[in-house]
């Protein structure tokens, strides 16, 4: 922590809020990163693309820009693009992982191109959700199984479905938030998550947490706005099973080619314990229930800490290409 000269940074950019379904997280995390940035000593403002052109940000002489927005426009590489253009070095993955990440079925054809474990899936386009095509996906999948919209986060727009009856009401909701619906095997077992910081082969895996929600339901609500849900962090997993875990989770980090920073969230398989990804966020949460934080805590690493060196490791997609 004393070898970063914050100084350095220059005027920082908190991005924060945004347009998408996850603004009000987006705006906790913002705001944390912002209290803990300053109370470091960084020239850090708050930031909202919802509200202000993003040229403004040359505009106004900023240097360096923390990503705190979650969702669509900015984890999906719209903003890292933009930033791109404007050659401001940003935190997280650059516009090619952002994007895919950001898009579980994407992600899902990358984690099994390189041999890793995903759930079963089926891919409904948008002219392919007649109720006649619909109602046949539990017989491919099996029952129960998670009907979401690909291209969401924080558990929006998600439906988890016991039967035949459910299907079309679960796809109908999914594309309130996305033309594209993702229909997902649904494993039993135990939640896990595992964050990643760094890049390339300095790439690393922190401890895994594992969660332990209300009746074993992990939402938009029990996530952000209850205190119900228990996060182990030790985890109480035998040591070879977060060791495997944290392999995956590297490995699926960069087969995707994420930088920076990111988190996995993974099922373990109650029947043979065997770890199945679910998706891989590049713009974590940062809010008083994030797990980034909570999992870097266990390691000696800080809140404050945590947000400057992320913040250090902002970069722009053409010097990482440089260096690589």
């Amino acid at each position: 922590m004393n070898s970063i000269d914050v100084k350095a940074f220059g005027k920082v950019a908190v991005l924060m809020g945004g347009s998408s379904a996850e603004r009000e997280v987006s705006l906790m995390s913002g705001s944390g990163v912002l209290q803990a940035l300053k109370s470091q000593g960084v020239d850090a403002y708050a930031f909202d693309p919802s509200t202000r052109d993003l040229v403004e940000l040359k505009r106004d002489g900023f240097a360096r820009v923390f990503i705190a927005l979650h969702g669509r426009h900015g984890e999906d590489g719209c903003v890292q693009g933009a930033l791109e253009l404007l050659g401001l070095p940003y935190t997280g993955s650059g516009v090619m992982a952002s994007a895919i990440s950001m898009d579980k079925t994407m992600s899902k054809r990358v984690f099994v191109a390189e041999g890793l474990p995903t759930p079963r899936w089926i891919w409904l386009a948008p002219d392919n959700q007649q109720r006649e095509r619909v109602i046949t996906v539990p017989d491919e999948l099996g029952l129960p199984l998670i009907v979401k919209p690909p291209r969401e986060g924080s558990s929006i727009g998600i439906t988890k479905v016991a039967g035949y009856s459910e299907m079309s009401e679960a796809v109908t909701l999914a594309t309130q938030y996305d033309p594209d619906v993702l229909c997902e095997e649904f494993i039993e077992g135990e939640e896990v998550t595992c964050p990643v910081l760094g890049v390339g082969t300095g790439a690393h895996a922190l401890p895994v947490i594992r969660i332990v929600a209300p009746e074993g339901k992990y939402d938009y609500q029990n996530k952000y706005f209850t205190d119900d849900t228990t996060y182990l962090c030790p985890s109480g997993l035998p040591e070879d099973e977060e060791r495997e875990i944290q392999r995956i989770v590297v490995a699926a980090y960069r087969a995707l080619g994420c930088r920076g920073w990111g988190r996995a969230d993974l099922m373990i398989r109650a029947a043979d314990r065997k770890p199945f990804l679910l998706e891989m966020n590049t713009s974590p949460g940062m809010t008083g229930h994030s797990l980034v934080p909570k999992s870097a805590q266990a390691v000696g690493i800080g809140y404050p800490q945590l947000c400057v060196q992320l913040l250090a490791s902002a970069a722009l997609d053409a010097d990482v290409l440089k260096k690589a």
